[in-house]
């Protein structure tokens, strides 16, 4: 009986003892804080006294008494200097520990501690020449050898050497911080001048907008606006990283982490892949739901996702691919300051031009303002009372002959304004490089989806659009007016924003040359069909199949989407992340797929309806599961883009074109015909026309962005898309012997009955075979009863239920 009743007062007496500890430790880090802060103030008086400790007839001047005259002389005359505060941090991080209050990752606590009472007396002595107490004695002898040995300009050099290092390897540190800093003060403080100056340009407002520019201009510069630094890939908050997928705030739980794996996001996991166990789990952690039977309760029970959140923290998608590093701006080009500036004189002398131009046919302006782009001047008329639009409309040929220009260009009138738009291309464009809309302040704080900028819009600012939005873009032009160069743009912004855990491209290319480069980022950014071996598809054929294929997986993600309740890819992923879907159930993080088709032309005139089928139905449905598609083609007629195509794509974009009649086939509207070419574009998004200039990003810059990605660790493979066995394939036995069996035929059965799943796919893998081998030896097993029939997208079932059975019946064919 004493014993019971003792028993439960163990923990209680452990408890006390827990937090007396604590309290001692915390006790004594304060004690030691203000002995050392009190030390300082009359150190040489302390330390004179420190050595009569218990004479009662000296006085000591510190809060502590003689105790505090000799903890002080101890720690920071005769140890560390200043940086012993460093160790009355440490009794205060142990006492913590004990308290059971984890205010500190605790090791990494412990090592900067360290570090910092290491260095800092060393650096004291270097800067005083030994001669102050903030060093320490250590201080001062680490200084005398290090000098006597290195020299002073040596032992400079190591120390910042060291700290550098130290900076860098733990905090991440780089210039591009403050650089970035500076952009963003820049780039905002350009776009509001650019707003400003637009105003210069209005005759009858011209002084009082040069007085607005000089006003702003003062008010910025003195005044600077503070913007935060972008942070790094690493230290990103884990999102489907990008822009990304919102998730609520993560539970705070201390993690531990080794020195070889980056921390993960406060609230996550991680477990080494070499000994993740056996069975489903999310990602990296394992979440295996066992059911649990007694004699008085035989219900089974599932963990409840607040639970799992709670124990193992959010899900973190990018755990695969944890250090991976997403491009860097230094790759892209750098075309210097391609300032947009044009002569007043020329603006004057244009806008008298076409003042008088129109006088000569009888044509009244009350006003005219003008806009410079960076390739086009826009100039906005306000015609007098009774003058009709359909007059200046006439005049465009007129216009163009008087100013000498090439793709004039008139709105009338411009949506949403009561003026009459005239494009005037310049004599002398200035380029828009993709570095300098890449590293833009408005880009770099996305927060879309599927961010595409494709450049900067008549008045010179960033123009963006989510993708995830439009939800698929139809692009046209003619050869060498920058539609390939729009598609490179548009992978560009893409590459820069997301993980490959959160994108796949399926690409399709049947000239063979325009997205060969991107092959190399096969095992991190691309998708195919099991068992093909070239991930940038040109073959008509296995484009069909793939495109199939997708349909597959599209109805896939919907059954997906249907099984959690949700609307769209956004819901469902966040869900998964709050670990509310089970991945025992078929779930999984799914990423966003975008298929590009480079030449879409060429696939109609050589497949026709087998490929306009299943696009016009990936294009009417495959959105709310985040598949999209971008569809390119040097020939916008109508037995190309067929009225099915284009009710099923609202975003359009269309680089120079031949005739009125491919701009309206693409755009609905005339205008692509007047374009200037090299880049000039009009975009339409089912309201109205904006016109831009592409970005240029030439072909080295793209060589470098995909090297830079495909040198870093990948995946084992491309992303694999659901089987897909045309027509002619057929999925039965009676095209061949059934007597005739593969020489791993026996091997491939067992591996079918152990995993008792009848992939074609998985004996890919499992036997390192090509797809038409494996499915050959499928086709056997299922000539020989140990396999069921095709079921397209998912897998086989399997007739033999273990493989003592399976020995069995192998044994008896043999015989």
């Amino acid at each position: 009986m004493n014993t019971n009743k003792e028993t439960p007062k163990a923990p209680k007496k452990k408890n006390k003892v827990r937090i007396i500890t604590g309290w001692v430790l915390f006790i004594f880090s304060i004690i030691l804080t203000i002995s050392f802060v009190s030390y300082l103030f009359k150190w040489q008086e302390d330390q004179s006294q420190s050595a009569a400790m218990f004479n009662k007839s000296v006085q000591s001047s510190n809060v502590f008494g003689k105790l505090g005259d000799w903890l002080g002389n101890l720690f920071i005359y005769e140890s560390f200097g200043i940086a012993a505060f460093f160790i009355a941090f440490l009794f205060f991080l142990l006492s913590s520990v004990f308290f059971k209050t984890k205010l500190f990752k605790f090791w990494k606590a412990v090592y900067h501690s360290v570090f910092f009472l290491l260095w800092l007396p060393v650096f004291i002595a270097t800067v005083t020449g030994g001669s102050s107490v903030l060093s320490g004695v250590y201080g001062y002898e680490m200084y005398e050898y290090g000098e006597s040995i290195l020299g002073s300009f040596g032992l400079w050099l190591i120390l910042l050497s060291v700290i550098i290092l130290y900076l860098i390897l733990e905090f991440n540190f780089s210039f591009d911080g403050v650089k970035s800093k500076l952009n963003d003060w820049k780039e905002k403080a350009e776009e509001q001048k650019n707003k400003i100056k637009d105003a210069v340009y209005d005759e009858n407002d011209e002084s009082e907008s040069k007085e607005a520019v000089q006003s702003f201009e003062d008010k910025v510069f003195e005044n600077p606006p503070s913007v935060a630094p972008i942070k790094t890939p690493d230290n990103k908050e884990v999102v489907g990283n990008g822009s990304e997928v919102k998730t609520t705030p993560p539970i705070n739980i201390q993690l531990n982490h080794s020195d070889d794996e980056p921390p993960t996001a406060a609230g996550s996991t991680s477990i080494p892949r070499d000994e993740e166990p056996k069975g489903s789990s999310l990602g990296d952690i394992p979440i295996v739901i066992e059911p649990i039977h007694s004699e008085e309760d035989d219900k089974e029970e599932e963990p409840a996702p607040n639970d799992l959140v709670e124990k193992h923290g959010l899900y973190d998608h990018r755990l695969d691919l944890a250090k991976f590093q997403m491009p860097t701006i230094e790759l892209l080009k750098d075309y210097g300051n391609q300032e947009i500036t044009i002569s007043q004189e020329e603006l004057e002398e244009s806008k008298k031009k076409i003042e008088d131009l129109l006088k000569n046919f009888n044509v009244g302006i009350a006003n005219i303002h003008a806009t410079v782009g960076p390739t086009v001047i826009l100039y906005e008329l306000i015609p007098e009372v009774g003058v009709r639009v359909s007059t200046i409309k006439r005049l465009q040929d007129d216009i163009a002959l008087n100013l000498a220009a090439l793709g004039i260009r008139i709105i009338a009138p411009m949506p949403g304004k009561g003026t009459i738009g005239i494009e005037v291309p310049r004599s002398n464009p200035a380029m828009v490089s993709m570095r300098s809309v890449i590293d833009s302040y408005r880009f770099r704080k996305t927060d879309m989806e599927l961010p595409v900028v494709f450049g900067r819009t008549i008045s010179n600012e960033i123009f963006m659009m989510d993708l995830a939005k439009m939800p698929h873009l139809l692009m046209a032009g003619a050869t060498g007016q920058g539609k390939s160069v729009g598609i490179n743009a548009i992978l560009a912004s893409l590459l820069y924003k997301k993980h490959p855990s959160e994108l796949k491209f399926v690409m399709v290319d049947p000239k063979k040359v325009e997205l060969s480069l991107y092959a190399h980022l096969e095992n991190h950014y691309l998708a195919k069909l099991p068992g093909e071996e070239d991930a940038v598809l040109t073959d008509t054929t296995k484009v069909i199949n793939t495109l199939n294929s997708l349909c597959i997986e599209m109805d896939n993600r919907y059954d997906l989407l249907k099984a959690a309740f949700c609307r769209n890819l956004k819901e469902y992923n966040q869900k998964f992340t709050e670990r509310k879907l089970n991945p025992e159930n078929g779930h999984r993080y799914l990423p966003y797929i975008v298929l590009v088709v480079d030449e879409f032309a060429d696939l109609i005139m050589t497949a026709g309806k087998e490929v306009e089928h299943p696009i016009a139905r990936l294009a009417q449905l495959a959105r709310a599961v985040g598949i999209h598609l971008i569809i390119a083609t040097q020939r916008p007629s109508v037995n190309v883009i067929t009225g099915m195509i284009k009710a099923n794509f609202p975003a359009r974009a269309a680089f120079r074109v031949i005739s009125g009649v491919d701009s309206r086939t693409i755009l609905d509207s005339p205008g692509a015909e007047q374009l200037i070419g090299k880049g000039d574009m009009l975009y339409f998004n089912g309201n109205d026309l904006t016109r831009l200039q592409c970005a240029f990003i030439d072909t080295p810059e793209v060589e470098r962005i995909v090297e830079f990605i495909s040198e870093q660790r990948g995946y084992g493979g491309a992303y694999e898309l659901p089987e897909y066995v045309g027509e002619d394939a057929g999925g039965t036995s009676g095209d061949f012997d059934p007597n005739e069996r593969d020489s791993l035929f026996e091997e491939a059965a067992r591996i079918v009955v152990s995993t008792q799943q009848g992939s074609t796919s998985m004996l890919q893998r499992q036997l390192k075979l090509g797809y038409n081998r494996a499915g050959r030896i499928m086709d056997q097993l299922e000539a020989n009863g140990i396999v069921g029939t095709f079921k397209g997208s998912k897998a086989r079932d399997v007739l033999i239920s273990d493989l003592n059975a399976l020995e069995q019946f192998l044994e008896q064919m043999r015989n």
